[in-house]
């Protein structure tokens, strides 16, 4: 089972999208295990609207919040106690992508971090970037604590508008590979989604380009 883990440098950066791309690109099982807030609908909805997939592959979340808060928070104020078990990956018969909540360093539980999650399940990670003014920071503090736990980095996926120079410097200083620059779209809907991923993510546009032998580890 080839499994790539999408998080991000901060909340509503545009991971969601790009995982729904992603998703959709490889034909893939999509899986959010955390959802903290879901008014108006939570992000396995929109990946189910954007990706072009079989209901069947949108699986459902290991735990579904109803607060807008980080997962510890959440759960606190929902009353439900957040399990390791059942944050086990999921057995699927196809690619597999998880979508992780919020930024790296997001408590799940009150001594366990995404980041935490995400070497404990082992698989690479795409580490979704914005490209202004910020981003330099918040990346390369995001990359630091991926590497410190020696999560896998499949490479960094910007979204926004061009900066020349944020995407040049940001993967150069960090060790890992730019994967591409998603843009803005609109409309943003399924068409244009699967087209714009096409052009700027070729690398991720089939399983194959997907099971590298090795991927940036901690070193």
């Amino acid at each position: 089972m080839t499994v790539l883990i999408v998080t991000g440098t901060d909340t509503d950066i545009g991971k969601t999208v790009f995982a729904a791309g992603l998703a959709g690109a490889l034909c893939a099982y999509y899986w959010k295990p955390l959802q903290a807030g879901v008014d108006p609908a939570g992000d396995r909805e929109t990946v189910a609207a954007l990706a072009g997939l079989p209901p069947e592959r949108i699986l459902p979340e290991a735990y579904r919040l109803t607060t807008p808060a980080s997962p510890h928070l959440a759960a606190r104020i929902d009353g439900v106690e957040i399990s390791l078990d059942r944050l086990a990956l999921p057995q699927v018969d196809g690619p597999l992508v998880v979508e992780g909540a919020g930024g790296v360093l997001v408590p799940v539980t009150e001594t366990l971090l995404m980041a935490d999650l995400f070497a404990f399940w082992g698989q690479p990670v795409i580490l979704c970037a914005r490209t202004g003014l910020g981003t330099i920071n918040h990346s390369l503090l995001s990359i630091e604590a991926l590497k410190a736990r020696g999560v896998r980095i499949a490479g960094i996926a910007f979204i926004g508008d061009p900066h020349a120079e944020n995407e040049r410097i940001i993967p150069q200083i960090a060790g890992v590979p730019a994967l591409g620059r998603l843009p803005r779209l609109d409309p943003l809907d399924p068409a244009s989604l699967a087209q714009a991923f096409a052009a700027h993510f070729p690398k991720l546009s089939t399983v194959d380009n997907i099971r590298p032998t090795t991927w940036t580890s901690s070193s």
